[in-house]
């Protein structure tokens, strides 16, 4: 599986605090989104796959150091994986540290039938703010929106705008980026000002209200492709619709 066939999906939590149930709880959320997903492999420093026999038990003790290690489906012809990352108040939107977890699926037709559900469960079960799943060509195409000046100069492709850094972003409810697939909880959902009858009907059409008051809202139909000019469009136009994403209202 190459990374061009795979969708990323990554959310943006509030830090770990000792074991709090939440990694395992994301890691369970997967397994349930993606049925035969067994999730209960480690990959050695050498590239070995390790199978975990006390997974639960593993994953507690790694929260307990702050810690979320990667995970994974033991396939190597078919590679689910799913990890977590500490971001340091001073590296993170609003000065608050954060906990940012990074998954990989497949994106053939059941990888895609599922990712609503795999974001969804992630995301609420990590007590997200937001975060997206987007497949590898346009997610990357889209981190390099991210432009500075002194620390990244240059010009963002395909005439998408420019957004800044996330420890210029001024609070973590403001997403940093769109993705083709967007969660946003309730507060960052009230954040940007979604969603607004008059002018999300588009939007609400292809959306999905949480149980936590959250929204899931896909931006095309089918999986985004920066090559399609109604794909582009649809992202571009998202963009105008929520100026507070990236950092670029007026403060």
């Amino acid at each position: 599986m190459t990374p061009q066939e795979s969708l990323v999906l990554i959310v943006y939590a509030p830090a770990l605090v000792g074991n709090d149930g939440r990694s395992l709880a994301v890691v369970h959320a997967v397994e349930r989104a993606l049925p035969g997903s067994r999730l209960e492999w480690k990959v050695s420093e050498d590239g070995r796959l390790i199978v975990l026999p006390q997974r639960d038990d593993w994953l507690a003790d790694a929260a307990a150091r702050g810690e979320f290690p990667l995970v994974c489906n033991g396939d190597e012809s078919y590679p689910v994986t799913i990890y977590g990352l500490a971001t340091s108040a001073r590296s993170s939107s609003g000065n608050q540290p954060l906990l940012d977890i990074h998954a990989d699926l497949p994106m053939d037709a059941a990888g895609i039938a599922r990712a609503v559900d795999v974001l969804c469960g992630v995301a609420e079960s990590a007590q997200s703010f937001w975060g997206h799943a987007t497949p590898h060509d346009a997610a990357v195409e889209i981190s390099r929106q991210t432009r500075d000046p002194a620390r990244k100069p240059g010009v963002p492709p395909r005439g998408l705008p420019a957004l800044k850094f996330p420890d210029k972003i001024r609070s973590p409810e403001i997403p940093h980026r769109l993705g083709w697939l967007n969660y946003w909880s309730a507060a960052t959902a009230q954040a940007i000002g979604f969603p607004d009858p008059a002018r999300d009907m588009a939007l609400l059409s292809r959306s999905l209200c949480t149980a936590t008051g959250g929204w899931v809202v896909r931006l095309t139909d089918a999986p985004l492709d920066l090559d399609d000019p109604s794909h582009l469009d649809a992202l571009k136009r998202a963009y105008e619709r929520f100026p507070e994403i990236g950092g670029r209202a007026a403060p």
